[in-house]
């Protein structure tokens, strides 16, 4: 597998990244810091690689178990997340500003996104797994940068947004979540 496919693999797992990425902005308050920047893409740039390093080294032995239960595993994640994210927004009145009350840039709340949203990245490392000649480690070392870099692109269009509008802002981010968990399962349904 070349440099290509694999800038390609790292450009397509990366925008659920990008995608939760900007839906995790709309709901942050006060002033974008670069630290939340950074500290967003650093997660999903991180769980975007060390997912795939896992299904690479682990893949051959459980191949069938994790791709079975992968995709569900996302969705739930996902639509839980979202779902609050949709109840908190609703919740508070149209006169307030119904950002999350909330910390979205918790260190918890970035794991389990970064999680939900690299589960499929631990299906490209199995994949990788049976590639001949494949060198892991510069390969996911490229997915976890393209994923940081398109994840804090994400990140300041989602602040930018949120400010202008607000508490529709987070119910569409809320609604962004439940739609890409259940992408997910419909493709693994479907495949």
């Amino acid at each position: 597998m070349g440099i290509l496919e694999v800038l390609l693999s790292g450009v397509g797992l990366s925008m659920d990244a990008f995608a939760v990425a900007l839906s995790t902005a709309v709901c942050m308050k006060g002033k974008l810091r670069v630290w939340h920047v950074v500290k967003v893409a650093l997660f999903f740039g991180l769980f975007q690689a060390l997912m795939p390093t896992i299904g690479y080294y682990l893949g051959r032995f459980f191949a069938g178990y994790v791709e079975s239960i992968s995709a569900w595993v996302a969705f739930v994640l996902l639509a839980v997340i979202g779902g609050k994210m949709l109840v908190e927004a609703i919740w508070h009145g149209p006169e307030s500003d119904a950002r999350s009350t909330d910390n979205p840039v918790d260190t918890k709340v970035l794991a389990v996104l970064a999680i939900a949203t690299s589960i499929d990245a631990l299906a490209v490392g199995i994949s990788f797994a049976f590639v001949q000649g494949m060198h892991i480690l510069p390969s996911v070392g490229l997915i976890g940068i393209t994923t940081f870099v398109i994840s804090a692109i994400g990140v300041v269009i989602g602040k930018k947004s949120g400010d202008l509008l607000g508490r529709k802002a987070e119910i569409a981010g809320g609604a962004i979540l439940i739609l890409i968990g259940l992408k997910i399962l419909i493709e693994h349904l479907m495949g």
